[in-house]
């Protein structure tokens, strides 16, 4: 990833996560990856995809709680009281969260138990379009 990426996908994140203390790093070991960190602690990767031709972004977040307290958790981290979680239709492993009406990506166990969950969201080209 270029220095131009790095800092539209950090503008992006900010935009959408509401919070303005989220920072897009270099990955020390792997130029396809970015890390993403608020304040000093990490807390996502960032991968390029670029299947099809298409470049596109693949956001990877853990979120270490079980699936009550995922919206809570969120909201907390980010001091954004604007996430909601959303149950799937025919899925009980995994959530829909959305920000207000929109939809940012999907929330899959870990693990059987429900202990821990990742966020995954897609990061499309045209998401880096300045507004």
């Amino acid at each position: 990833m270029n220095k131009t990426e790095l800092h539209k996908l950090q503008d992006y994140l900010q935009r959408t996560f509401g919070n303005k203390a989220l920072k897009v790093l270099p990955n020390q070991g792997d130029a396809d990856r970015a890390d993403v960190s608020l304040g000093e602690r990490r807390i996502a990767t960032i991968a390029v995809d670029d299947e099809d031709g298409d470049r596109s972004f693949s956001f990877e977040m853990k979120i270490p709680v079980d699936r009550q307290t995922i919206e809570s958790y969120l909201r907390l981290l980010f001091d954004n009281d604007k996430f909601k979680v959303v149950p799937r239709a025919k899925k009980t492993d995994s959530v829909e969260l959305n920000v207000g009406s929109d939809f940012l990506g999907v929330v899959s166990a870990d693990d059987p138990k429900g202990k821990s969950y990742t966020l995954q969201m897609a990061i499309l080209d045209y998401d880096l379009e300045e507004i």
